[in-house]
């Protein structure tokens, strides 16, 4: 199965700095990962595994903080969840596109969860639900931005991680060995 594993809190340094992606990847690969890729510095990681989602998770998660010391949250797609993602993507072409950012959780989110979303202002800022992630429009500049991975983790009391759509497709179109 090929997984597409995306990691919450990389920073640039710090605790949870991840030195180079050449180093996550030969982490990866040890752990006995196959066809691993890697695509920039934030963290986001393919390669194919038999393991089921949960148990890759763990396993990511166990080889970075053992090996690199970084405690990292790690969120696990198919291609099949990241494509339908983009193409369940709400906002049309009257957004700026660079602007469109996808929220994604290893669990489905419950109907009580989104609920306590819907209805909380996010001025200018726009949230939407789909079926494989949240897709949140942010207009502003990081600083000033209310809706983000962090409040969304707070509210749903679940594990986050945010990219750009742009982000997704790119690492979707990725050749792999």
């Amino acid at each position: 199965m090929e997984y597409f594993v995306l990691l919450r809190g990389v920073t640039p340094t710090g605790k949870n700095r991840i030195p180079k992606m050449a180093i996550l990847r030969s982490i990866i690969e040890d752990a006995g990962f196959k066809n691993v890729t890697t695509y920039i510095q934030s963290g986001n990681v393919i390669f194919d595994s038999d393991l089921v989602k949960t148990e890759v998770a763990k396993k990511v998660h166990m080889q970075i903080l053992e090996n690199i010391g970084a405690d990292l949250k790690v969120i696990v797609k198919s291609r099949k969840e990241l494509a339908v993602a983009v193409n369940e993507n709400p906002f049309d072409n009257t957004y700026d596109y660079s602007r469109v950012h996808l929220a994604f959780f290893n669990e489905r989110l419950s109907k009580l969860h989104l609920d306590l979303l819907k209805n909380i202002p996010f001025w200018g800022e726009k949230l939407s639900f789909g079926s494989e992630c949240l897709y949140m429009y942010l207009p502003r500049d990081a600083a000033k931005k209310r809706l983000n991975t962090n409040f969304l983790e707070r509210k749903l009391q679940t594990d986050a991680t945010t990219r750009k759509i742009n982000v997704i497709t790119k690492l979707m179109n990725l050749e792999r060995n």
